[in-house]
């Protein structure tokens, strides 16, 4: 099964669930912006991969504007070389406009992942040859406010059914890329990852977020990236 097929099950899947308040909108970048994801599945996630980076959901000036992973548009466009035609989710939250590769804004968690990356690698042709980043759920979720509310945070029946067609999405990749390493990027997806792969014959392990929230990642996230990883046997 390509990545391209789980994708669009995965965005078929999640797009006919319903959330109650506080979620107000919910952006589904695996739609609105499928032409870049899915240049971006096809040029960097073919072949097996030694680690694969798992993050939670899109944030919204990352995935919910280009459609990749932690997706910077400044990394996404010039260092990834990805760009796609991105259209506008059916319920737009007036604060959080989805701008594409138009959005000016910077994805702080995705400059410092991606940045690590070019920095350490270089060029995506070295790092996408070991490493291969994806997000355990594809939707965000808005709050009235335009407030950010994580998928942990949904009412317990909205997460189950959220959680099941992640969980399946997250099993073909993982037989897809077929990687030594799952690597969480925070608790959150870790935790996900060692429940929706039991039989998972690697390692699974947990990285530091880059958020710009976390007082540890702001005070030098790419050393502790590199500390992190090399504790779970993975040597940049």
């Amino acid at each position: 099964m390509s990545l391209v097929k789980v994708s669009r099950d995965l965005s078929r899947a999640v797009g006919k669930l319903a959330f109650s308040e506080p979620v107000a909108h919910v952006y589904n970048p695996l739609d609105y912006a499928r032409a870049p994801h899915e240049a971006y599945l096809s040029a960097w996630g073919q072949g097996k991969k030694l680690v694969l980076l798992v993050g939670m959901n899109p944030g919204p000036f990352g995935m919910a504007q280009t459609g990749v992973p932690f997706g910077d548009v400044a990394m996404v466009r010039d260092w990834m070389r990805v760009q796609g035609a991105v259209k506008r989710p059916p319920k737009e939250h007036p604060k959080r406009p989805v701008l594409g590769f138009e959005c000016a804004r910077s994805e702080v968690s995705g400059s410092r992942l991606w940045g690590w990356a070019r920095e350490r690698f270089e060029t995506p042709e070295r790092f996408f040859e070991r490493f291969f980043v994806t997000n355990y759920c594809p939707l965000a979720f808005l709050e009235a406010s335009g407030r950010n509310v994580t998928p942990d945070k949904l009412a317990a029946r909205e997460r189950a059914a959220l959680f099941a067609p992640c969980d399946e999405a997250l099993r073909c990749i993982v037989r897809e890329v077929k990687p030594d390493f799952v690597v969480g990027v925070g608790v959150f997806a870790a935790e996900r990852a060692a429940l929706a792969l039991p039989g998972f014959g690697g390692v699974i392990g947990t990285v530091l977020h880059p958020s710009p929230a976390s007082p540890k990642a702001n005070r030098g996230w790419a050393k502790e990236m590199d500390r992190e990883l090399a504790a779970l046997g993975v040597r940049c």
